[in-house]
């Protein structure tokens, strides 16, 4: 009786264990089927996102191949339309060109500005002394060494100008410009106390200094509008027509009668930064240039993309800038800042 009674509860654990067993084994397959269609549905749903981004990328692409198409269209018709004989371009015309010439290159170069490195006034005053026939580059890796040695105008008043000299060496014609440079200081200290003057009638009368140098200062250093008319702004606002004048002179009060006088000193920037990095003297990238449509001269340089694009210098180009401490927007917008003295340019 009890021998019977005790198979029988074995019976009923080994029922309830083959049971749970059975119920184990079912929950873990129903677990690993949700898993699996889980993981089915991940996999799908990621596809099915790459497929969507992919989509998106190639309309990009698409798009972007037509802007480039239309644009290149619009470039091959400029250069092909003939100037109608015995009708210049009217001076409305011209200042709505000019303008939107302006408009544009403010565009591509929303981070322009003067490429010399400088903290104050006096600095940006000799800085642009010094980078007459030569760059602003070579000017900035030349100053610390200057301005460590010389911070005020009473310290360069009366340094000695064989040193002088030596630091200026890198620049070119150094003894011309050690003289400017000495004498500016010396002017600023007898007649102005040791402060660069704010005013155009003021700074020209400096050694050294003319009208291109004063705007340089009064535009930058004071906020008051001036054009800067150097080589790279003479030859490209002929090539663009906007004067036919050669003094330098003359072309700041044509070009200056195109814009209001609150555009002068960004205007300045646009188009010397334009001359620098895209169209050169020598070989202009037409091919890439963002107002190929409105330039008179389209043709002149190299009209092949790929070609123009090879001919870019600075940022526009992969390569560092002109100035070893630039402002930050520059370097936001992907410039580089040049080495000193003795480093490699990549230029």
């Amino acid at each position: 009786m009890k021998a019977a009674k005790k198979a029988a509860v074995e019976k009923t654990a080994a029922k309830k264990a083959t049971t749970k067993k059975k119920a184990t084994a079912k929950k873990t397959a129903t677990a690993k089927k949700t898993a699996t269609a889980k993981k089915t549905a991940t996999a799908k749903k990621t596809a099915a996102a790459k497929k969507t981004a992919a989509a998106v990328k190639a309309a990009q692409a698409k798009t972007a191949a037509r802007r480039v198409a239309s644009k290149t269209a619009a470039v091959e018709k400029a250069a092909a339309k003939p100037q109608p004989a015995g009708k210049p371009e009217s001076q409305t015309s011209l200042v709505r060109r000019a303008r939107r010439i302006n408009r544009e290159l403010a565009e591509v170069y929303p981070y322009a500005h003067p490429e010399l490195d400088f903290e104050n006034p006096f600095q940006l005053l000799v800085a642009t002394v010094l980078s007459a026939q030569t760059t602003d580059l070579r000017v900035n890796q030349t100053t610390p060494t200057l301005f460590a040695k010389y911070p005020t105008p009473e310290d360069l008043a009366v340094a000695n100008p064989e040193e002088v000299e030596e630091i200026l060496r890198p620049c070119g014609f150094f003894r011309a410009k050690t003289k400017s440079v000495i004498g500016l200081s010396k002017g600023l200290v007898e007649e102005f106390g040791g402060e660069v003057p704010g005013r155009l009638e003021d700074l020209v009368k400096l050694p050294g200094v003319g009208r291109k140098t004063a705007f340089v200062v009064l535009g930058n250093a004071f906020g008051r509008p001036g054009i800067t008319v150097d080589t790279h702004f003479q030859r490209l606002v002929r090539r663009w027509r906007w004067t036919a004048e050669t003094d330098p002179d003359k072309i700041e009060a044509a070009v200056g009668g195109l814009f209001p006088k609150s555009d002068w000193t960004d205007l300045s920037h646009h188009v010397i930064w334009h001359g620098r990095r895209m169209c050169h003297a020598r070989k202009p990238a037409c091919g890439v240039c963002p107002i190929a449509p409105l330039c008179p001269a389209y043709g002149e340089g190299e009209t092949d993309p790929e070609k123009a694009r090879k001919l870019l210098k600075y940022e526009k180009g992969g390569f560092p800038g002109q100035r070893l401490n630039p402002p930050q927007a520059y370097l936001d917008a992907g410039g580089r800042p040049a080495p000193p003295l003795g480093g490699v340019s990549g230029t």
